[in-house]
């Protein structure tokens, strides 16, 4: 579409010139009817443009540069070159530029990867390149943040240059500048700045956009949200260290002042406002934030006693609003939009009298000023009231507020009263509303609204306007710097009028804010933010600063009249400021002296509005030097441009900028009139004396269709803004409204206003998102409102809803009775409503103009379609179009039933009897049809009752019109109209099935309050529903405050669920969460009490019953237990751990009903065990007793650690004593009977009897828990039940598992577990039919998955086995006594596992069985230990590598206490001879030599072996057996046994030639220096653990003689002797 050549023409901009259809530039100098833009022809489509004193840059389609103008920084290039001949920058021509901007005398781009290119004038450093007075071509800048190490790059978004000075916005939305000039924002004095600074006043805000004047910049900056900006201000200034506010208390009166000024210049506050310090003149400016209006709703609260409180008042960041009195005060948009005169300048201002030295303005000031506002009379009585009522005492420095003491009678109970200091602002604001309140707004300014003395209210605007420039005694400021930190005087009261009483007395009116704060939060990111503010800084001596004076700012400082403007575009001009709204109006400010405002009112150093005609919307702007260009929409949708300041004539087109004579300017802006031949203008650029437009040509319509798209959607936001500004806002302050609509309807209104505000802010979101497409992409998949329409549909459903339940409820009704507030003559509203009908009623015209928004989703869907048509059928872009209008389409249809709904409802209550309307009449009920116009009638009814039955989207209610006094509501949602149902079926089955019915569905979800079950009375149940019973997930809540929230079934808790029960006693509530069977606690759950107490394991009918484990209190408090065990009905019967942490006690053994009964075992921490019978809780009966020094008594009991009766009483040293024993162990026993000192030849066989032998049995322990398991199978008792059945509910329980983990996101499953459950579920083949090595492995491998699983019931099995094991024997259990109990519950286990296994799998054969291996591979011979044909089968080969690695912690702990000492001699003996050098090593052990090693590999070359060597001979085999220690299984240990005489024999074989066969006397010392060398710390407890558990099979094989090699070395150790 684009020329393939390069073209320069000077040919007007018609649609002749084929250089392609878009980014059309064209330029022009003026606005005189004999200007007529020039064309620029470039071979691509031109994106952005910006403009500079004499000289422009533009960016092309691919991301090149051209320049054109005057360059006299090119040096040895062209210097100059015409406006329609550009020259392509060359130096970019490697990079894709996104973004250009000019300053005065130097140009910057950015590029894609956000780095910077400056050019041009270098000499105040504007470019950023040191040593450089001039930069000829594009050099790139590099933007570093030093507070980083390295300090690294930082990504630039887009650029903007002054005349000294650049700025950049980077991609984290921070400000960084370079050059010179206060204008930078950056703290120093040392100018030219050339590396570029973060302007750190701007730092932790998010900052949209930055534009430059020739010597002050601009940044529009996103507000922050109101939790970061209600920061309490500091005490002190940040700069001078001064006190910011002080209190002087005087005998009679108390002084509070806020005159603070620091001489510093500017002072930051911690709130990010700046304030000037004296030695300055004050800033005739805003200083105050206008916010949003606040909804107000009617509460009951008033202030107590005689006296009221005046403390309520609402501070933050966008503005103040204070609720005094009970009334609420705002500050509207209007307040500063509108001119001031020079007139107004004068009346308390520079000018005025007592200004000059005081802050504040004295007595005749004020009472001058309300002259100024109102008539004389009033002015006069409302200044008596404030000045003498209020007690204002105006001091030099300071308003202060006189405050009597309250004197209190002698007797009265002294009284503490609150008053906030009441600010000159806030009295002024109560007793005349319309000053700094809503201005035009009725509440005391005669003629109200909208009866329209609009000059009035633009006057008054006009006036406070003026006001604001005067000294610092700006009447905002007072409330809005100040009285957020006035301090609240206990004891203090003002004198204040009875009429201040009288209003303070009425009821608290809580402020509801109108406009989302923070946007739409669903929006995001996706839209434009509208709540913005601009900050400007630098030089303003013209005012273009905008802070009411022509003073110099150093700082960034907030502007903050225009923080509520909704501000999306700031432009700057050399000395002037522009600033754009989303309501598509344009503020302006700074120099004027060519009517570059726009206006010609004063001062110029605030922003005001440029003067447009009625209906014209700006949407874009550019600012030259002396000169402004607006683009607009007018009456079609076809841009419109218009052009204010100086007129550029054609014989001086080199004037000097600052040369105003001869030339001539603009009063207000002018339409130029060669716009509509430039065709669809996507935006507009300024700078120096040009202007430059880039404009689309409409191909197929769908440039124009995209104009026509924002277009509305401008236009349609400034409706709703009119609409929120003349009709919404004053409503909601009217004072009788609360009284007017009642609770219930306030809040209503508040809802609706809500809908409307987030309405109305996402419309002017999507419109400034819509505009912006035009000035860049100008493609359909940008815009929002098709890739994100469900943002939209939503916000348009909620709204419509609150109108709907406003309009039901009578709302609009009961708003047209206050008849005052609308006037007699609604000519407004009925122009807003957009209503040509005569005599409509009021509220008609409200239902009309709260319905209006409506319209625009079939507007929305024309446009849309009509977007559509300029795309091919088959295109993705007509897909989405299509599917974009029949959503909004399909909403506006669905909108308006719901609308005719609404009114039907209401008609239909306006004709309802009295009695019953408040009962049955709610917001979001609406009629469906009821038995007066749809006959219904019921059989056998009374001869004298007449029925009616009213149908609602919400219930069926059956009334008796001749009582009216009874009514029955039956909720659709729980109304089983099984009768219905019936009769529909034989209706149909009479057709023949001719057509069937719709039923009421038998499967719903709704809620439901019982009052006939007594299980349920009163609860109400909220969830799913299968024929009229609770089934499936709901929640349930009863009235005393219980509530379980899970599974139903049939009515009934059946599955997981949770469930909390408040405890009477303690302020605390129980809380159980797991299975339920038929309403009763069932399954596995956990218990949390309300006492502190937690159990954890399987219920049965509501009680403990089966394995479970209890804590009881905890660590400090005064009796911390555990019991892991069987229950039993709620209480300890059978095998259980009880471990008494107080008293350091832990038993193991047997219960019954919570004692201790039967056999059992105690340890203590001090040494002590225990083993015996136990009775009634007690030792009683015979045990055996031994202590930590080996004394044993093994006799009689009768109490815990008290002996009574015969028994036999052993010493350490084998003495023992034979007779009676009386009294407790611990405090001294009495004996009678016979001392025995045994011969050294008598057999001790009595005295080594193993212990375990009073202890419970290993098949005993645990046996809950392995039942649990068999009954999970579907098994009554071990071993009896059906295989396939069992297998089945494996399947079952790991598919719900599977579903309730992921129901529960909290529970969440990683991928490999999610595979692991997922090959679990299929059954395996392989538990029928002979069992192979194949199959044997497969049965292996699925059984190390079924264990690794929890929810497999063999993984459940395993991982409570490892519970109870830790449980016994960590801790105080850890007792070396009870290592052969520990090891012998290891191989009970194993036992009763097999048993499982050899269910599962029948066919597997018993322990010790063969499985015969196919001679035909020899692959498994070697894993085979015990016959070259066949595998024996054995649980501990099976089942150890998954059961051992959990146990192995607590086990080996048990093995090392065991063999402590042995290990000890082993140790020191080994750490004795490793001293020793290699050689000397194997020569004291007596290896032959010719095993020793020539020569070792190190660091992989070979190294001869001498004396000084260590460490390295068989160093290979060494390290192998040094992993025993990482191992857990005995089949583990004796593998790398076996490795490690591998790595022996291939030392040696290395270094012996020919075929070797070891000896036993041969090998012994090779082994036992590689044991020595490999320093193994608890060798002992190693080789007892593999002799203990090593499978019986191998024995005898070659793993056995391996092992007792190493056995015999271990002992060799030992009692080796070194010479």
């Amino acid at each position: 579409r684009f020329m393939k050549k390069w073209t320069w023409s000077g040919d007007r901009s018609g649609e002749e010139d084929s250089s392609g259809e878009r980014g059309l530039l064209h330029t022009w100098k003026g606005y005189s009817y004999s200007v007529t833009p020039e064309r620029v022809l470039l071979s691509r489509p031109v994106l952005q443009a910006a403009l500079g004193t004499r000289h422009g840059v533009l960016l092309v389609e691919g991301g090149q540069v051209y320049s054109f103008g005057e360059f006299p920084w090119k040096q040895s290039q062209v210097s100059e070159v015409g406006p329609l001949k550009p020259v392509l920058e060359s130096a970019l021509s490697g990079q894709r530029v996104v973004a250009v901007a000019a300053g005065s005398f130097h140009s910057g781009a950015v590029t894609e990867d956000g780095g910077v290119h400056m050019w041009g004038e270098n000499s105040f450093g504007q470019c950023g390149l040191s040593s450089l007075t001039v930069v000829p071509n594009p050099t790139p800048v590099a933007v570093l943040d030093p507070d980083t190490s390295p300090p690294h790059t930082i990504r630039v978004l887009e650029l903007a240059c002054g005349e000294q000075h650049s700025l950049a916005l980077s991609a984290q939305h921070e400000v960084w500048a370079w050059g010179s000039g206060c204008q930078l924002g950056l703290v120093t004095t040392i100018f030219p700045v050339w590396k570029p600074q973060k302007v750190e006043h701007l730092a932790g805000r998010h900052v949209l956009q930055v534009a430059c004047g020739a010597f002050h910049s601009l940044a529009l900056v996103r507000c922050q949200p109101p939790q970061e900006a209600r920061r309490p201000l500091p005490d002190k200034c940040g700069q001078c260290n001064q006190l910011l506010y002080t209190m002087t208390d005087k005998e009679d009166h108390v002084i509070i002042s806020d005159g603070h000024y620091c001489h510093l210049g500017v002072e930051l506050l911690a709130d990010g406002e700046a304030r000037l310090g004296p030695g300055r003149s004050p800033p005739l400016g805003l200083q105050s934030s206008p916010s949003e209006p606040l909804l107000s709703s009617h509460t009951s609260a008033s202030a107590p006693g005689p006296y009221p409180t005046i403390t309520d008042h609402t501070d933050n960041e966008r503005g103040r609003t204070v609720a005094q009195n009970g009334e609420v005060l705002t500050t509207t948009d209007s307040d500063i939009s509108a001119a001031g005169t020079d007139s107004d300048r004068t009346v308390g201002g520079v000018g005025g009298a007592g200004s000059q030295n005081s802050p504040y303005p004295d007595d005749q000031a004020v009472k001058e000023y309300l002259k100024k506002l109102s008539d004389t009379s009033l002015a006069e009585e409302t200044a008596k009231m404030t000045i003498a009522g209020a007690s204002f005492q105006v001091s030099s420095d300071a308003l202060s507020l006189k405050l009597p003491i309250f004197a209190h009678l002698a007797g009265d109970k002294p009284t503490s009263w609150e008053f906030e200091a009441l600010s000159l602002k806030k009295m002024i604001n109560y007793y005349y509303p319309g000053v700094g309140g809503v201005a035009g707004v009725p509440g005391g300014v005669p003629g109200g609204f909208p009866g329209g003395r609009a000059e009035e209210r633009v006057g008054l605007e006009e006036s406070m306007q003026g006001k604001k420039s005067c000294s610092t005694g700006d009447i905002r400021e007072e409330e809005d710097e100040g009285l957020s930190r006035r301090l609240s005087l206990p004891g203090l009261l003002s004198q204040v009028s009875p009429r201040l009483m009288r209003r303070a007395s009425r009821p608290r009116v809580r402020a509801v804010p109108l406009t989302p704060v923070g946007g739409l939060p669903e929006a995001g990111e996706l839209l434009p933010s509208l709540q913005t503010e601009v900050w400007s800084w630098g030089r303003g001596e013209e005012g273009q600063l905008g802070h009411g004076d022509n003073l110099p700012r150093l700082q960034p400082l907030c502007i903050k009249c225009l923080s509520s403007k909704e501000v999306v575009l700031v432009a700057a001009g050399a000395h002037h400021s522009l600033a754009l709204t989303a309501q598509s109006q344009v503020f302006s400010w700074g120099s004027n002296s060519s009517g570059q405002l726009g206006h010609m009112g004063c001062p110029t150093t605030i922003p005001r509005l440029a003067k447009l005609s009625e209906g014209i919307r700006v949407w874009d702007v550019g600012a030259g030097a002396q000169h402004t260009l607006l683009l607009a929409d007018g009456d079609c949708y076809q841009p419109i441009l218009y052009y204010s300041g100086q007129q550029v004539r054609d014989g001086a087109q080199d004037a000097p900028q600052d040369q105003t004579e001869g030339y001539s300017y603009t009063q207000q802006p002018v339409l130029l009139p060669f716009c509509m031949n430039l065709g669809y203008v996507s935006a507009v650029f300024a700078g120096g004396q040009s202007c430059v437009a880039l404009a689309d040509r409409n191909v197929m319509g769908f440039i124009a269709s995209l104009h026509e798209l924002a277009a509305a959607e401008r236009k349609f936001y400034c409706k709703l803004s009119s609409v929120k500004n003349h009709v919404l806002r004053p409503l909601l302050d009217l004072e009788s409204l609360s009284t007017a609509l009642g609770p219930a309807s306030t809040v209503l209104l508040q809802s609706l206003a809500r809908g409307y505000s987030r309405l109305c802010h996402l419309t002017g979101q999507h419109s400034a998102s819509l505009t912006a497409n035009l000035r860049r992409r100008r493609e359909v998949k940008s815009l929002v409102m098709l890739e994100h329409a469900s943002i939209f549909l939503d916000t348009y459903t909620e709204y419509c809803c609150s109108v709907g339940n406003f309009l039901v409820m009578g709302g609009f009704q009961a708003l047209a009775k206050p008849s005052d507030f609308f006037g007699k003559c609604p000519e407004l509203l009925q122009r807003l409503a957009e209503s040509s009908e005569e005599n409509i009623p009021l509220s008609d015209l409200l239902v009309a103009l709260f319905y209006l928004p409506m319209r625009h989703l079939h507007e929305y869907g024309r446009l849309l379609l009509k977007l559509g048509t300029c795309f091919q059928v088959s295109s993705v872009d007509y897909q989405k179009l299509q599917d974009g209008c029949s959503k909004f389409e399909a909403l506006a249809l669905h909108l308006k039933r719901r609308r005719k709904e609404a009114e039907y409802t209401y008609h239909f209550w306006k004709s309802f009897p009295g009695k019953m309307t408040d009962s049955l009449r709610k917001p979001r009920r609406r009629l469906i049809c009821e038995s007066s116009n749809k006959a219904l009638t019921l059989q056998n009814s009374g001869r004298f009752s007449v029925n009616w039955f009213i149908l609602f989207n919400d219930a069926l209610v059956h009334a008796q019109v001749n009582t009216f006094s009874t009514h029955h509501v039956f909720p659709l949602a729980t109304l089983w109209a099984k009768w219905l149902r019936s009769i529909n079926q034989a209706v149909d089955q009479a057709m023949r099935g001719a057509g069937q019915r719709a039923e009421p569905p038998i499967s719903r979800t709704a809620s439901y309050t019982f009052y006939k079950d007594s299980r349920l009375k009163e609860a109400t149940y909220e969830g799913h529903w299968l024929a009229g019973k609770p089934d499936g997930r709901g929640m349930m809540k009863w009235l005393d405050g219980r509530i379980y929230t899970g599974t139903f079934k049939n009515g009934l808790e059946d599955g997981f669920g949770d469930y909390v029960i408040p405890s009477k006693t303690l302020n605390l509530n129980d809380h159980y969460q797991g299975h339920w069977k038929e309403g009763k606690m069932h399954g596995i759950g956990t218990y949390k009490y309300a006492t502190g107490e937690f159990y954890e394991g399987s219920f049965q009918d509501n009680m403990r019953h089966g394995h479970g484990m209890l804590r009881s209190g905890t660590l400090n408090s005064s009796s911390p237990s555990v019991f892991i065990g069987q229950w039993v009905h709620d209480k300890k019967t059978g095998y259980g751990v009880f471990d008494d942490i107080t008293r350091g006690e832990k038993y193991m053994g047997m219960w019954q009903d919570d004692q201790r009964q039967g056999t059992g075992v105690i340890v203590t921490q001090f040494g002590l065990y225990y083993e015996g019978a136990f009775n009634n809780n007690k030792m009683q009966g015979t045990g055996v007793l031994l202590s930590e020094d080996n004394t044993t008594y093994e006799g009689e009991f009768s109490e815990d650690w008290t002996l009574n009766g015969k028994g036999v009483l052993t010493m350490a040293n084998g003495d023992y004593f034979e007779g009676s024993f009386t009294g407790e162990w611990s405090s001294g026993l009495k004996v009678t009977g016979s001392f025995f000192k045994p011969n050294l030849y008598d057999s001790d066989g009595d005295k080594g009897r193993a212990l375990g032998r009073l202890a419970v049995r290993p098949e005993e322990k645990w046996r809950a828990v392995f039942e649990e398991c068999w009954m999970r199978l579907g098994c009554e008792a071990p071993g009896q039940g059906e295989n396939q059945r069992a297998w089945e509910n494996i399947a079952e329980a790991l598919t719900t598992s599977r579903r309730q983990h992921g129901d529960s996101p909290e529970m969440n499953l990683s991928q490999t577990h999610n595979r692991t459950l997922g090959s679990l579920e299929f059954i395996p083949q392989q538990h029928v039919g002979p069992v192979t090595m194949e199959k044997y492995d497969r049965i292996r491998h699925y059984l190390i998955k079924a264990c690794d699983t929890p929810l497999h019931p063999l993984g459940r099995l395993m991982e409570t086995l490892v519970a109870v094991y830790r449980m016994t024997y960590v801790g105080v259990g850890a007792n070396r006594r009870l290592l052969l109990q520990a090891v012998n519950e290891i191989m009970s286990y194993l036992a009763r596992i097999f048993q499982l296994v050899r269910f599962l799998f029948p066919d597997l054969p018993e322990e010790g069985g063969a499985i015969p291996e196919p001679s035909s591979d020899p692959q498994d011979k070697k894993d085979s230990n015990c016959a070259d044909t066949q595998r024996v089968v054995s649980s501990s080969a099976l089942l150890l590598p998954v059961l051992l690695p959990g146990l192995y912690p607590p086990l080996f702990t048990l093995y090392v206490l065991e063999k402590e000492r042995e290990d000890d001699v082993y140790w020191e003996c080994v750490l004795r001879l490793n001293k020793q050098p290699d050689m000397a090593l194997l020569a004291f052990l007596g290896v032959q030599h010719k095993f020793w090693p020539v020569s070792v590999p190190v660091l992989g070359e070979k190294t001869e072996v001498v004396s000084s060597t260590k460490d390295a001979c068989f160093a290979s085999a060494t390290e192998t057996l040094q992993q025993i220690s990482t191992t857990f299984t005995p089949s583990d240990k004796l593998q790398v046994i076996q490795l490690t005489f591998e790595e022996i024999t291939k030392e040696v074989m290395s270094s012996l030639e020919g075929n070797f066969l070891w000896s036993m006397d041969d090998l012994f010392p090779v082994f036992l220096y590689v044991v020595l060398r490999a320093r193994i710390r608890n060798l002992g407890s190693e080789v007892s653990l593999i002799e203990d558990l090593m499978d019986p099979c191998v024995q005898h094989g070659e793993h056995g003689i391996m092992f007792t090699t190493l056995k015999a070395c271990y002992y060799q150790i030992q009692h080796e002797k070194t010479t």
